[in-house]
């Protein structure tokens, strides 16, 4: 069982910058890619970001591209995002997940949830 620990989250304004972390229990380079996800209410969870382990390819919904970034440190066994220029529509619950097989970061084949995290951007 691997565990996911989210930490970074809290109250911005627009325009303002955070960064979520992501604790892993294992060894971050054993996963297959690991993502970013998150869920505002009365909406579906989104995929905001991924990260794939083995060739450090990465993904971005277009609504974040330039303005977020997804990395990782295998040596912390850490995930992070970096969320700058944040806006009001950014404000959700984040979500930590890791896909230990291979195929795409989506989150239906995602093996592995953290307990989330709140980000709130207000205008």
């Amino acid at each position: 069982q691997v565990q996911l620990v989210e930490s970074g989250g809290g109250s911005v304004q627009a325009g303002g910058s955070l960064r979520l972390s992501c604790a892993a229990s294992t060894y971050t380079y054993s996963t297959y890619c690991m993502g970013w996800f998150r869920q505002a209410p009365g909406k579906e969870r989104e995929r905001v970001a991924a990260i794939y382990t083995g060739g450090g390819s990465t993904y971005y919904a277009d609504s974040v591209k330039g303005r977020f970034t997804i990395s990782q440190d295998n040596a912390k066994n850490t995930l992070y995002l970096q969320m700058n220029s944040l806006k009001p529509e950014d404000t959700a619950m984040y979500y930590c997940a890791a896909r230990m097989k291979s195929g795409y970061c989506h989150a239906d084949g995602i093996n592995y949830w953290g307990q989330g995290t709140q980000v709130t951007v207000s205008s």
